[in-house]
C-alpha cells in the first residue's frame, strides 16, 4: 500500500487549492457568439462573403495547422455566418498601460480592436495579440493569456486531482477492500509503472522516490492524448503537441535527473571507465559527447511526444482535406472521395488511440531509464 501514501498527505490538499486558485482565472466563462455589431455591418459582412463566395478557395495547411495550433478563444462550432465560441482571459502587459485584462469575445474573432489592442489574424504574426501605441507604432505585449491550450490542460488536471483523490480516499477508507471501480482501472496500470517501468530502471532500492513524478507524467501525457482526439467541447485541445509542453515536461526530466545524479553518475561523464586516456586528455572527445548527451536526452524526450501527436493529427487531419479539394474540382469527385477518406480518418483514430497510450509509456520510461542512470551505485 505504499505506492497510496501519497495520496494521504495534507499536502494534497494544498496542491487542490492551488490549481482552483488559477481556475479562477477562468471563472465566468459564457457562450458568446458572433457577431456583435450592427445591422448595416452583418449586412455589408454578408454582402462581402456572397461576393467572394465563388473566389475562395480551400487551404489544407491553414486548415490543418489552425485546427492544431493554440487561440484566444475555445471554438466550439460555426452556423452559417455565426461562430459560438467560449471566451478565454487575456492577460497581457504594455509598457504604457501595464497590465490589461479583459476577455477575448472583445475581440469579436479578429475584427475589431478594444484598448488599442488587436488579434492579427494573417501574416507573421498571426494568432498573436498587436498593440497600438499613442505614437503610432506597433508592438507585441507580453502575454500571458489563458490561451485554449492552458485552459485544457487546467481542465485535465481538474480530472487527474478528481480520479485520484477519490481513488485514494477509497483506500483510505477501507485499505483491505478488494478494488472495484475507477480502483480496479487504475492499479493494474499504476503497479505496471511501479513493476515493469521504475523498479526495471531505477532499482528496488531507490524507486520509491521516483514515484510520485512518473506517475503524474505518465497519467498527465496520457489523459490530454486521449482530450486531444475527442472531436468536440472540451476536448480539441492540442496540448501534447505543443512544443512548449513537452519541453516543460522534459525540463522536469532533465532537472530532476541532474539534482538526483551521485558521483558515479558524473564520473561516467568526465572520466568514463573503460576509454582509452587519449580519448579523454589532450583532446577531451569523450567528456564533450558525454556532456552533450546530458542536454539531448531530455531534447530527444521532447521532440518525441511532440512530433508523434501533431503528426498524427495532421495525418488525419490531411484525410480529411482530400474532401474539400476533390470537391472544388467536381462535387461527385468530392462526395466519391470522403467515402476513402472517412475510412482513413477511422484507421488513424485508432492508431493514435494507440499512440496516445505508447508515447505516454515511452516518455515515463526514458524518464526513469535516465533516473536509474542518475542514482546508479558503482559495482
Amino acid at each position: 500500500m505504499k505506492l497510496w501514501n501519497m495520496f494521504r498527505e495534507r499536502r494534497v490538499l494544498i496542491r487542490v487549492t492551488v490549481f482552483f486558485s488559477f481556475l479562477l482565472l477562468s471563472s465566468g466563462y459564457v457562450l458568446t457568439s458572433q457577431p456583435h455589431e450592427s445591422i448595416v455591418e452583418a449586412e455589408q459582412h454578408q454582402l462581402n462573403a456572397e461576393n467572394n463566395k465563388n473566389h475562395e478557395q480551400f487551404e489544407p495547411g491553414t486548415f490543418m495547422f489552425d485546427h492544431i495550433g493554440d487561440s484566444h478563444e475555445w471554438h466550439i462550432i460555426n452556423i452559417k455566418n455565426t461562430t459560438i465560441s467560449i471566451p478565454l482571459p487575456v492577460i497581457l502587459y504594455s509598457r504604457e498601460k501595464g497590465v490589461v485584462l479583459f476577455l477575448s469575445s472583445k475581440f469579436r474573432h479578429g475584427h475589431s480592436e478594444y484598448k488599442g489592442f488587436r488579434l492579427e489574424t494573417e501574416g507573421v504574426n498571426k494568432g498573436k495579440i498587436i498593440e497600438t501605441r499613442k505614437d503610432g507604432t506597433e508592438a507585441v505585449p507580453f502575454d500571458i493569456s489563458i490561451t485554449k491550450n492552458v485552459a485544457a490542460l487546467l481542465f485535465s488536471v481538474i480530472i487527474i486531482l478528481f480520479i485520484f483523490i477519490r481513488v485514494a480516499n477509497a483506500y483510505k477508507r477501507d485499505p483491505l477492500t478488494p478494488p472495484k471501480g475507477l480502483q480496479s482501472l487504475l492499479e493494474p496500470v499504476i503497479l505496471f509503472i511501479r513493476d515493469d517501468v521504475a523498479k526495471t530502471s531505477i532499482g528496488e532500492k531507490k524507486y520509491e522516490k521516483f514515484m510520485p513524478y512518473l506517475l503524474t507524467i505518465f497519467f498527465f501525457i496520457l489523459i490530454n492524448n486521449l482530450l486531444g482526439l475527442v472531436p468536440f467541447f472540451p476536448g480539441g485541445a492540442n496540448v501534447t503537441g505543443n512544443i512548449a509542453v513537452t519541453m516543460v515536461l522534459a525540463l522536469f526530466t532533465f532537472i530532476f535527473t541532474t539534482i538526483n545524479g551521485n558521483k558515479n553518475y558524473w564520473r561516467h561523464i568526465f572520466n568514463t571507465p573503460g576509454v582509452p586516456f587519449w580519448l579523454k586528455l589532450p583532446l577531451p572527445i569523450m567528456p564533450v559527447v558525454e556532456l552533450m548527451g546530458i542536454f539531448t536526452k531530455p531534447f530527444v524526450l521532447m521532440i518525441r511526444l511532440f512530433a508523434n501527436i501533431t503528426a498524427g493529427h495532421i495525418i488525419g487531419l490531411g484525410f480529411l482535406s482530400l474532401i474539400f479539394l476533390f470537391g472544388q474540382m467536381n462535387q461527385y469527385l468530392g462526395i466519391g472521395i470522403s467515402v476513402v477518406s472517412v475510412s482513413f480518418m477511422i484507421f488513424m483514430t485508432f492508431l493514435e488511440l494507440l499512440i496516445a497510450f505508447i508515447q505516454a509509456y515511452v516518455f515515463t520510461f526514458l524518464s526513469a531509464l535516465y533516473f536509474g542512470m542518475a542514482v546508479e551505485e558503482h559495482h
